[in-house]
């Protein structure tokens, strides 16, 4: 019977988590901005004033921050491949003003010309002439990823010598 228990005491139903508990949960996982966090807890049938108050509470007490979301999203997406353009974008998406926007973009410690060279040369291979076609196909690739026209002029229009190799 002893062990009839201890398997009826193993099928129960996890309790039920607070919204705060749920909220810390995810952000236990990565970082989340304040709309993300909020629009989660909803999606899972949270009360919106219960989502204000446990959003709220996490931020006061350090657990969510706007700034270091934004922060860890440009590191990740600079070192992911994608331009400054694209970044912002996803910035914004994520309710976050433009001084924090500003701010967040100001941490990237890199070139983005220099990021989009690279970006290029491990995308393209190695060194070989390029022709008018292969500039487009860089160029659209390029724009895609977020990159402003001065780093796709300047990844399009990349040398032999550039790319690391010899003619």
């Amino acid at each position: 019977m002893a062990d009839e228990d201890a398997r009826n005491v193993r099928r129960r139903k996890p309790a039920e988590q607070t919204p705060l508990q749920r909220a810390l949960g995810l952000l236990t996982r990565r970082e989340h901005s304040r709309r993300e966090l909020s629009r989660k807890l909803t999606s899972r049938c949270v009360e919106a004033a219960d989502v204000r108050s446990a959003v709220d509470r996490l931020e006061a007490e350090g657990w969510q921050s706007d700034t270091r979301f934004a922060e860890a999203l440009v590191r990740s997406r600079a070192s992911g491949g994608y331009g400054p353009l694209r970044i912002r974008a996803e910035l914004s998406t994520h309710g976050l003003d433009r001084e924090a926007i500003t701010a967040a973009m100001a941490t990237f410690d890199g070139d983005w010309t220099e990021t989009a060279c690279d970006l290029v040369r491990r995308r393209f291979g190695p060194a070989r002439q390029i022709d008018p076609a292969q500039r487009r196909k860089i160029a659209d690739f390029l724009i895609r990823r977020g990159f402003d026209a001065e780093a796709v002029r300047a990844a399009s229009r990349l040398e032999l010598e550039d790319w690391g190799g010899a003619a």
